[in-house]
């Protein structure tokens, strides 16, 4: 059965998956998770196995291989550039009906924050980003095929985003199908981690007005305290092999090693009262990403490509959100986290506006 967490200072509950609610009743550091993976939520020694050895393109999420080969590193900056170029642009443009945050979330909010970004982009590379399209192998088959002749390259086009033209302007077949494979995993990257992010903050901003008042004094101190507290990225995964053997005694050669952020940013050898949801925490700080035993978009060498378009769109979404009175809907006030790559809490959400 599925256990309920009380919610940081809010008066209303969290119901985390089974082995979510199994890991946060955990007292140690270091523990055997299964008979070849050892979780590591202890700071300094998250910090060893960071420096023990790059990242493997594996490891990644958008960078790993794609249409058979490796991600170029120049294919890769392109690829960053032509995002926040039209983040930037999306978030100087007016958003959506903010009809469009209605329903389940952070299904919602995904949606609304890919039709504002990417609205632009004709058919079928819109659909690249779509998550019925996506969730479907076949599907996702048949759209890559339409994608790879459309447009024709050197064919004139208008109003697309800067990473649709990445598609048109690749100069062979594994090069347009790789810019396909970029496309699709950033654009929902990008959309399903601000929507989390997002979604969490609301959750933990509570439904009472005046809390809501005093905390949109600072959105940016409200998402890195989410960012603490409920981290989307909240475990990163690494292989094993020899570069982590001899770090811990309870990590072998054989072992692939599982970082828990969740756990080390609720840790009360860390954080003072580590479990209020306490934006203040964050004023005056001008740098959080250094704050100790604080890992909100990975570490040096693995930090989330996009960090510095997440927070920018998230509080764009979040004052969109604000402003047209979101009201967050639950069952006796209480939502579910599931076992899924990404950290973020389920509700239905209506607009006051």
């Amino acid at each position: 059965m599925e256990e309920t967490a009380a919610a940081p200072d809010r008066g209303h509950s969290i119901v985390y998956a089974p082995r979510i609610q199994d890991l946060l009743a955990r007292e140690e550091k270091v523990f055997r998770i299964d008979a070849t993976t050892v979780g590591v939520s202890r700071s300094d020694l998250i910090s060893e196995v960071v420096a023990a050895r790059p990242v493997l393109s594996t490891e990644r999420s958008v960078y790993k291989p794609a249409a058979g080969a490796e991600i170029p590193h120049d294919s890769a900056t392109r690829t960053i550039r032509a995002l926040g170029q039209d983040v930037m642009e999306g978030i100087r443009t007016p958003p959506p009906p903010a009809r469009g945050l209605n329903g389940a979330w952070p299904y919602a909010a995904t949606s609304y924050l890919r039709q504002w970004l990417f609205a632009s982009d004709p058919l079928p590379v819109s659909l690249l980003s779509k998550r019925g399209i996506t969730r479907s192998p076949a599907l996702s088959r048949i759209v890559d095929r339409a994608v790879t002749v459309w447009p024709e390259p050197g064919g004139a086009g208008r109003g697309r985003t800067a990473l649709a033209e990445q598609i048109r302007s690749a100069s062979d077949t594994q090069e347009r199908g790789q810019a396909i494979a970029m496309y699709r995993r950033a654009t929902a990257t990008l959309c399903d981690g601000v929507a989390a992010l997002t979604g969490n903050a609301l959750w933990l901003m509570g439904p009472d007005g005046r809390a809501r008042g005093a905390a949109r004094a600072d959105l940016t101190a409200v998402l890195w305290e989410t960012l603490r507290l409920l981290p989307p990225a909240w475990m990163l995964y690494r292989t094993g092999g020899d570069a982590y053997a001899g770090l811990h005694p309870e990590i072998r050669r054989e072992d692939n090693v599982a970082l828990f952020p969740l756990l080390m940013h609720r840790h009360p050898d860390y954080w003072p009262e580590p479990m209020d949801f306490r934006p203040e925490r964050w004023a005056g700080v001008p740098d959080p990403e250094k704050t100790p035993a604080y890992m909100p978009f990975g570490f040096d060498g693995a930090r989330c490509w996009a960090k510095h378009l997440v927070v920018p769109l998230a509080e764009r979404l979040l004052t969109v959100a604000l402003d047209n009175r979101l009201a967050v809907r639950g069952p006796e006030q209480e939502t579910h986290v599931p076992l899924r790559s990404l950290l973020s809490v389920r509700f239905n959400a209506e607009s006051g506006a």
